[in-house]
């Protein structure tokens, strides 16, 4: 009798551990069930985005469309060679920097703030590259400084954990970390899909927020003026998305 129980526990455990991974699966039915009364979190924000990007703001009495044209005609493809450098800034910027910069200084918006509607607007701008090809240059000598500044931090040991961005996503690429797969930054082209809606924890992230996020993670916490970090290994992981096609909203655990 022993022998049985044993050899169908053996098979019972066979059967669990090929099946996909749980937290996978349940984010894929959840995906198709709203799809399927089509209400994707992360479009819906994008919706609203379009909406604010429309809208005046700030003592200038402007809206992102005053330069950019009605619902971004000018923005398209504009997301597909971010992180880059911009001349009126003299520095290189990611998306939600150069948003930042605008409202700020074009705008005349005081205070900054980044909350829903700042990332339904980076949402927004990002799905004007959809199918495109992640295409981001190294071009100025200051993308090139970014870039390298990017691809050390990838690699540095940081924090109380001595942990790297590396280890994660090369050494144990495709592995399972709290029942979820770690991405493979270069293979999975990961800077395509983000902004992206988060499953696990119903909000809209941005790049910005998964890789600060990561910093929580790795249990370091940049102060503000450690900003450039951010999007150093910003302008790293979407040059490694190079090729890739863009395809935001994502849909994330």
């Amino acid at each position: 009798m022993g022998k049985w129980v044993t050899i169908i526990f053996v098979l019972f455990f066979y059967a669990i551990a090929q099946q996909e991974n749980p937290a996978e699966e349940v984010k894929k039915q959840k995906e198709l069930l709203l799809k399927e009364m089509g209400i994707l979190p992360g479009d819906v924000y994008a919706e609203q985005g379009r909406d604010m990007f429309n809208k005046p703001m700030g003592n200038a009495g402007k809206s992102c469309s005053s330069c950019h044209g009605q619902d971004g005609r000018y923005l398209r493809g504009a997301y597909a060679h971010m992180p880059r450098y911009y001349k009126d800034m003299d520095a290189v910027a990611d998306l939600d920097t150069r948003i930042k910069y605008c409202m700020e200084k074009y705008m005349g918006v005081s205070d900054v703030k980044h909350d829903l509607n700042f990332k339904s607007i980076a949402t927004y701008v990002a799905t004007l590259s959809n199918g495109m090809k992640m295409d981001v240059k190294l071009t100025h000598p200051k993308e090139r400084e970014m870039y390298e500044k990017g691809r050390e931090l990838w690699y540095a040991r940081v924090g109380k954990m001595d942990f790297s961005c590396a280890i994660c996503h090369d050494s144990e690429a495709d592995k399972r970390v709290f029942l979820q797969t770690v991405v493979a930054v270069k293979e999975d082209k990961v800077a395509t899909h983000w902004p992206a809606y988060r499953f696990s924890n119903d909000q809209l992230w941005t790049m910005e927020d998964r890789i600060r996020g990561c910093f929580g993670d790795m249990r370091v916490a940049p102060p503000e003026h450690f900003h450039w970090a951010v999007v150093a290994l910003n302008l790293y992981l979407s040059y490694k998305a190079k090729g890739g096609v863009v395809r935001v909203p994502g849909f994330i655990y």
